[in-house]
């Protein structure tokens, strides 16, 4: 909308806004964009891929504003969407890169992209977030291409929301809820679909907003629909109500999250008291994690192009060249922004990354902003306590899209970085080689002889140490390796002495 206040330097900027915006919407979503025209019909997972596409959102409700309006209790359903960004201090490469990707999480949701505005401004605006000619112009957009709803690339405040909603004519969704909205159709564990609801509605509690007379009516004790003792005090309004049971809500889903806790936490143990080494993979939503995880160890875990197509861990076990075993474990993906709600609510499952040994840090070489994929996954790894200071291999996914050039400066970028294509192979063998170079190591060597009526302790010796020689000598099989604390002082009980050239067997405690 034309607004005569405008100077020629701010119509200049309007104008490479809109260029940005025609760019969005001639090239696919940023984090997808690599991918584009890659045959995908042989990918792992094709049970669950079927399974997800029937919770899409249903299409033809373009003309139902009147009735999303009078929902009160509103899930996010989107079909037909137009973007929103604002530009403040940000390069206009950067706003495109956050626009291309809230493209790719609205057609990962099931949405139909249809148009995009952007505005320059010093800061939001307050009351709308876009000035008031800017809102009045989505409104005109929106009628126009007859959308249901309009995502804001960015967390809007409660009064923010309601006031571009009462311009616009439709619902209007910000960045983290859009993301809760495909956490929640991916989600199929009990814990997962717990850790869901309760970000969901920690997001909502702030955002109740009543219409009409429906959330302000007040009533009291046995007057409120006959319920008698336990139904609403005296003067409490229905919204109050609303928040009271959410707050229920949440303190039931926090408790059984509490109890779901162990388990997990009891399968770590297990591998720890087993010495097995964690190697976790962790990196930018579809970046390749879960194709790599397959590469690596033949899972078949679910491969989807699309953002947080994984969201409970996979654990696989597998082996080095000279028989180490070790657990990979692929982990929720990350993104720019991502809601502060979700990062507490999968904290337990967040704690794989946190708790292992070794993390593979994959990274899109495609992309067009792979080093702020770092960052932004370095930023959430920041937020586990103990995961930063944990040896990490950065691993360049997807050098078959990746011209030389890109690679070339991404090397640069991250010197010991490992390029590799999960599509097709290239370079998994040199990673799987650099993983066993960074796994730990067993401490304590040993130099003993096991009683042939202690086989089991030989074969785990192979299991968890490292061997160095073995012969088998008329008391029992003699041994040289390294092993872990435990293994040790098993051992240590029931090994016999090794005999030196000319000289009787005696005792030796075997130490670092």
């Amino acid at each position: 909308m034309d607004n005569p206040g405008f100077s020629a330097d701010d119509e200049l900027a309007q104008q490479r806004a809109n260029d940005v915006v025609a760019r969005i919407l001639a090239r696919r979503g940023t984090a997808l964009e690599s991918t584009a025209g890659q045959d995908h019909s042989a990918d792992a997972g094709d049970l669950e891929r079927e399974a997800r596409a029937g919770t899409r959102r249903i299409q033809g409700y373009a003309n139902d504003r009147e009735e999303i309006s009078e929902v009160e209790y509103r899930q996010v359903r989107l079909e037909k969407v137009v973007l929103v960004g604002l530009r403040t201090t940000q390069t206009e490469e950067e706003v495109e890169t956050s626009l291309r990707e809230l493209a790719a999480l609205a057609q990962t949701a099931g949405s139909q992209v249809l148009d995009a505005v952007v505005q320059k401004r010093v800061k939001p605006d307050p009351a709308t977030y876009l000035g008031s000619g800017k809102a009045k112009e989505l409104a005109g957009i929106v009628r126009a291409v007859e959308a249901d709803t309009v995502i804001v690339d960015e967390e809007l405040a409660p009064s923010q929301r309601r006031g571009l909603e009462d311009v616009v004519d439709a619902k209007v969704v910000d960045r983290t809820a859009l993301i809760l909205d495909i956490f929640a159709q991916h989600a199929k564990s009990r814990e997962g679909k717990a850790q869901v609801e309760l970000a969901q509605l920690e997001y909502l509690l702030p955002r109740l907003r009543g219409w009409g007379d429906s959330m302000s009516r007040q009533a009291g004790g046995r007057v409120a629909g006959g319920a008698g003792i336990g139904s609403r005090g005296p003067g409490e309004t229905k919204i109050e109500l609303d928040r009271r049971r959410i707050r229920t809500r949440m303190a039931k889903l926090r408790e059984e999250i509490r109890k779901m806790e162990p388990a997990r936490r009891t399968q770590r143990l297990s591998r720890r008291r087993g010495a097995v080494p964690s190697v976790a993979i962790v990196g930018y939503t579809n970046a390749g994690k879960s194709t790599l995880l397959n590469q690596l160890t033949g899972a078949g875990v679910l491969v989807e192009d699309a953002l947080f197509a994984t969201l409970d861990p996979t654990v696989r076990r597998t082996q080095t060249a000279d028989g180490r075993e070790y657990t990979l474990s692929d982990t929720v993906g990350f993104v720019r922004n991502l809601p502060t709600q979700l990062v507490e609510a999968f904290r337990s499952t967040l704690e794989e990354a946190g708790e292992a040994d070794l993390l593979v840090h994959v990274v899109d070489a495609a992309h067009p902003d792979p080093v702020g994929q770092v960052e932004a996954v370095h930023q959430v790894l920041g937020e586990i306590e103990g995961a930063l200071g944990i040896p990490e291999i950065i691993v360049l996914n997807k050098a078959d899209l990746a011209s030389a050039e890109q690679l070339a400066l991404l090397r640069t970028y991250f010197p010991s970085s490992v390029a590799v294509s999960g599509y097709t192979g290239f370079g998994v063998d040199e990673l799987r080689h650099r993983i066993e170079e960074a796994l730990p190591r067993p401490r304590i060597q040993i130099d003993c002889v096991i009683p042939y009526s202690r086989g089991d302790l030989v074969h785990q010796i192979h299991e968890d140490g490292e061997v160095d020689h073995e012969e088998y000598v008329a008391e029992g099989t003699r041994i040289r390796a390294r092993v872990d604390e435990h293994l040790a002082a098993l051992i240590r009980d029931v090994a016999l002495p090794v005999a030196t050239e000319g000289a009787p067997y005696t005792r030796q405690d075997s130490g670092e």
